[in-house]
């Protein structure tokens, strides 16, 4: 099958590679032409612009953009021009839900098919596969299996359950989750989810840091809280060596686990990276979905708030609370 692809950053590189390694035709554009040459000496064929890439993919085309969500809703327009009755757009990065629904009605209007794809599967999908989360119209999806197939991890990836065959392409790695806007509200569920997985192992990791708080020396006045008993915290604990053990059989087992490992592993002080933890929308997202739908999300948005609080935006608080504090008497 023949696809394009508009953007070859992290993942859309990636995900080229592993198409055409199963065989099928990329026709792939980037702002930069460095990624584009990178892909042409494997097989793939290179676009000049967005013209180009539509001129050179058969009818009906499709167009897979791997983009940052500020930049889709331009490119689509850019494409737009070129496009005719019956082209499918696939938006497979991290766009907000309700702008799919408006792209699927605008672009039908046109003729035009329009999926959203949540992709899940970052630097390690060559390897492993991607995750595929599909929303858009049930024929369009079928249309483009085959994409899907070669870009999801497959049936091996995991142990099949009892009664699996039911849940169809689910055990392969992708599934059609419902109408537009559908695949990408279960990534952003999905990444709400990674938030507070990732903020329940560093909180974890963090409490082992300081299991040897009581061989610290603590003043003893009315400004510090004393240490109850110092004598039940004097572990020395190797945390590279708890995660790995962790890895081997225990129920917070997980692929979070594995690269917090490896890291640990590497630098077991992570002395070269910074507190400063991004969010890229998605767990915003997914807060206000939880308020709109009356839906109570305690850890997600407790995992939100600490990656702003990693940026310094609670500093002005923490002030604050050191002059009420001071003011009646630092006690």
């Amino acid at each position: 099958m023949q696809i394009g692809m508009v953007g070859l950053g992290r993942m859309g590189a990636n995900m080229t590679r592993r198409l055409l390694r199963a065989g099928h035709r990329c026709v792939v554009f980037n702002r930069s032409r460095d990624p584009v040459a990178a892909l042409e000496k494997e097989g793939a064929l290179g676009a000049l612009d967005k013209a180009d890439l539509v001129a050179k993919l058969d009818r009906q085309r499709a167009v897979w953009l791997m983009l940052p969500a500020g930049l889709v809703d331009g490119t689509i327009a850019e494409l737009m021009p070129h496009l005719s009755a019956g082209d499918i757009l696939i938006d497979g990065g991290n766009s907000h839900f309700p702008h799919d629904i408006r792209r699927a009605k605008d672009l039908a209007e046109r003729g035009l098919h329009y999926l959203d794809v949540g992709t899940s599967g970052g630097v390690w999908g060559l390897e492993r596969g991607y995750c595929l989360m599909v929303g858009g119209e049930r024929e369009t999806v079928a249309r483009l299996s085959p994409i899907f197939d070669a870009l999801s991890p497959g049936r091996a990836a995991a142990p099949r359950l009892p009664g699996a065959e039911r849940l169809g392409s689910a055990e392969r790695g992708w599934l059609h989750c419902g109408p537009a806007g559908a695949g990408h509200f279960v990534k952003m569920v999905h990444n709400g989810i990674e938030y507070g997985l990732m903020a329940a192992y560093a909180e974890g990791l963090n409490l082992l840091r300081h299991a040897n708080a009581g061989a610290e020396l603590r003043a003893h006045n009315a400004e510090t809280s004393p240490l109850e008993n110092p004598e039940h915290f004097r572990y020395d604990l190797d945390l590279a060596a708890i995660t790995e053990l962790w890895r081997r059989g225990s129920v917070i087992g997980s692929w979070l686990l594995d690269l917090t490992a490896q890291k640990l592993a590497e630098d077991p002080t992570l002395g070269h990276f910074d507190t400063m933890v991004k969010d890229s929308g998605e767990g915003r997202w997914t807060i206000e979905a939880a308020v709109q739908a009356g839906v109570p999300v305690h850890v997600l948005s407790a995992a939100l708030f600490d990656r702003f609080a990693s940026r310094g935006e609670s500093d002005f608080a923490g002030r604050v609370l050191s002059a009420m504090r001071r003011a009646f008497g630092g006690h």
